[in-house]
Formats: C-alpha cells, sequence, structure tokens
C-alpha cells in the first residue's frame, strides 16, 4: 500500500469515528476573578523572566509545556519539555522543573520520562525517540502527560504515549519525586496508533475531564480533539478541520459550549486558520483565516477570562525571529499587546506555552533550540 493511499485511509478511519459524548461544558480559570477585562487597556509589567534549569551535559532542549499547580502547592506551576544532545537523537528524554513559591525560583531540573522505560512499559513497542510533552492534572491531583514517541520513522509516524504520575511519588509533591507509569498508547488508529501528535494544552470541562487537541500528520495533516473524563480516561474523538494542512490546534473559550480552534498553517497561506464548534466540540466548522501572519510554527493561545484571551505566536510570515504576545476579547479579531523576543534573522524563539498562576501570565518557550525560556508577567492596575 502506499504512503499516499495509507494516509488517505487513515485520514478517513479516524476523522469520522468514535464522536465525544454529547454536552461537554468549558469551565473558566479558577482565578478569573483575578483578571481585568479591560486587559488591552492596561499595561502589563515584566516581574521575572531568565532560562528554566537545564540537566546536566543538555546541549538541547525544545516544546515546554507549563501546567498550574493547586493554590495549597508549594510550587506555582511545573514546566515539561523534551531535551538531549540534539533533536530527535536517542538520548532525548523529557525534562521537568518547577517554580517554588518560597524561593520564587525555578527547582533544579531531573528527567522524569526517559526512552528506554517508555519502551519497556508500552506494549513492547520500541520507542526511537520523544518529544512535545503536554501536562494536565486530572481530579484527584494526579498528573498525566501525553508524550510524542515514536518507533521507525520520523515524527509524522509518531503515536501518542500517556503517562500517569505514581500516586505513592504523588505524596512527595516534588518534581526531585516525580514518576510516572506508562497507562497506554491512546488508540486513535488501527493502524498502529500512527501518526497522532500532541503539542498545545488541553481545554478543561465542568465535569473534571478535558478536551486534548491533536494532530495527524501522514501525507496529511488535520487536527482532532480528543474527550477524557475526570479520571484521565479516554472517551472519543472528532476531527476539527476538513483542510489537510492544519496542526497543532491550540483551543480557546467564547462560552462554556462555543470554542475557537486556531491552528499552525503548513501551506503557503502562512496565516493562522481557524475553526470553531458552537456545540462542546461535537461540530465544527472552519472559518475564515487570522490576518496574523503564521511561519508553520506552533502558537499558544489562553481564554483567561469571559471575553478575555491571550496568544502567543510568531509574528512574520516566514521567520521565527520574532515572538508577540497579541490579546482579544473574541479570539477573532487581535491586538498587538508587546513582543515576547526577537532577534536577527537567523534567531529563533519558538514553540510557546501559556499559563495563569499566582494572579500572573507566565509564558515559557523555546530559545534557540538550546534552552527554555520563561516570562511572567502581571496586570499594572490604575
Amino acid at each position: 500500500m502506499g504512503l499516499g493511499l495509507c494516509a488517505l485511509l487513515l485520514g478517513l478511519d479516524l476523522g469520522q469515528r468514535d464522536p465525544l459524548p454529547p454536552q461537554p461544558l468549558g469551565v473558566w480559570p479558577a482565578s478569573a476573578a483575578a483578571v481585568s477585562a479591560d486587559f488591552s487597556g492596561q499595561a502589563l509589567t515584566l516581574r521575572g523572566r531568565g532560562l528554566i534549569p537545564m540537566p546536566g551535559n543538555t546541549p538541547a532542549a525544545h516544546a515546554s509545556t507549563l501546567l498550574p499547580l493547586p493554590a495549597d502547592h508549594p510550587a506555582a506551576l511545573m514546566a515539561f519539555w523534551f531535551a538531549g544532545s540534539r533533536e530527535s537523537g536517542p538520548d532525548v528524554q523529557i525534562a521537568a522543573s518547577q517554580f517554588e513559591r518560597a524561593t520564587q525560583t525555578w527547582s533544579d531540573a531531573r528527567f522524569v520520562v526517559r526512552r528506554n522505560q517508555s519502551g519497556r512499559q508500552s506494549t513492547g513497542s520500541g520507542v526511537r525517540r520523544l518529544g512535545n510533552p503536554v501536562a494536565w492534572l486530572d481530579a484527584r491531583g494526579r498528573i498525566h502527560l501525553f508524550v510524542v514517541a515514536t518507533g521507525w520513522g520520523g515524527w509524522a509516524a509518531g503515536r501518542i504515549w500517556h503517562l500517569r504520575q505514581v500516586e505513592d511519588a504523588a505524596k512527595g509533591r516534588d518534581v526531585s519525586t516525580l514518576e510516572f507509569e506508562t497507562m497506554r498508547v491512546l488508540p486513535l488508529s488501527w493502524v498502529w496508533n500512527t501518526s497522532f501528535l500532541v503539542r498545545t494544552t488541553p481545554l478543561p470541562l465542568a465535569d473534571g475531564g478535558m478536551i486534548l487537541p491533536a494532530y495527524f500528520e501522514l501525507g496529511i495533516k488535520y487536527p482532532v480533539a480528543l474527550r477524557f473524563d475526570a479520571a484521565g480516561e479516554f472517551r472519543g474523538m472528532v476531527r476539527i478541520s476538513n483542510r489537510g494542512h492544519l496542526l497543532q490546534p491550540t483551543l480557546l473559550m467564547r462560552s462554556e459550549t462555543d470554542w475557537l480552534a486556531l491552528m499552525r498553517d503548513s501551506s503557503a497561506d502562512n496565516k493562522i486558520k481557524v475553526a470553531q464548534t458552537r456545540n462542546g466540540g461535537r461540530d465544527w466548522q472552519d472559518l475564515p483565516d487570522l490576518p496574523l501572519h503564521n511561519p508553520d510554527a506552533a502558537i499558544a493561545g489562553l481564554t483567561l477570562a469571559p471575553g478575555l484571551m491571550v496568544l502567543a505566536h510568531n509574528a512574520l510570515p516566514d521567520s521565527r525571529a520574532v515572538l508577540d504576545l497579541s490579546v482579544s476579547s473574541d479570539g477573532l479579531n487581535w491586538t498587538r499587546q508587546m513582543s515576547l523576543a526577537q532577534g536577527d534573522d537567523r534567531a529563533e524563539f519558538s514553540y510557546p506555552s501559556l499559563a495563569w498562576a499566582d494572579d500572573s501570565l507566565w509564558v515559557s518557550y523555546t530559545d534557540h533550540r538550546r534552552a527554555i525560556a520563561w516570562q511572567r508577567l502581571t496586570q499594572t492596575r490604575p
């Protein structure tokens, strides 16, 4: 079977089966009351910035994700990313660090998921490379990690590994004792669950579950929404867009059931693409492109409160040398708020992640593929 035909059959099968259960309702962040809706009329103050510590003798890093933690946790949030000698290298592992509330500093980083361990704990298939961790906290306070893992082939042949925090280690409430066990490969394809990947943060639901954005990337590229219950059990999947060149969707809430998916564009259009659901993810429709450039690069969106959304994105049509932060009230019309990072034509500031914790907007992103940079922003009130 040719690669193109195989991709077509995969797409037809997986784009139409396993619809999401009815009536999923999004939930606003618990800290929404602390956010002013007049965000664009107020300045953002840089409260802190720098590089997250790296594991020793690790020269490359990419694709971070931020996980806000409960108010009674010693840390405000955790960061996860993949690191090693180079992207796709055999020594790449998933690293983690946490921002300590007591010291207001990042902890020493350590590897929490290793390639060989993932392979042994899985269905027996070998794992050659790891990447793109995405973290979520379930209703019992356990951290779930969704990690792209490949065997033979590149990223387009990846699968999504679902790992969960070991409960004995959870008692330590510290990244130094954090351990994960592999739950399963997500059952998304009848052909070895191949070519589904993750990148962006989940959208939380009122029932304690979440919607995990994911995407298919073999021959054609399209986004999907995966539904999980409060315990982290997979409950279904639906395709977000009918177009075949979109990936890495980021989800924004306009209301409990009205959501947008903003997507990376791998075509020559170089614009951020949009799809919308008005019934909590059961059905999606493509919308006109945003006027924002997209140089085939990941974006990160976050709804802070009703009518207040933020977006971290590369602002140039053909470069990742500028990373901007924009704000919107409806997810369709955006105003540039500030530049997060910029450099010359050879610079790269990419793969951002956003989180709200301790009355602050946190941003992490890849800095020249060598480190993970972070910034903490707060509102300047009159």
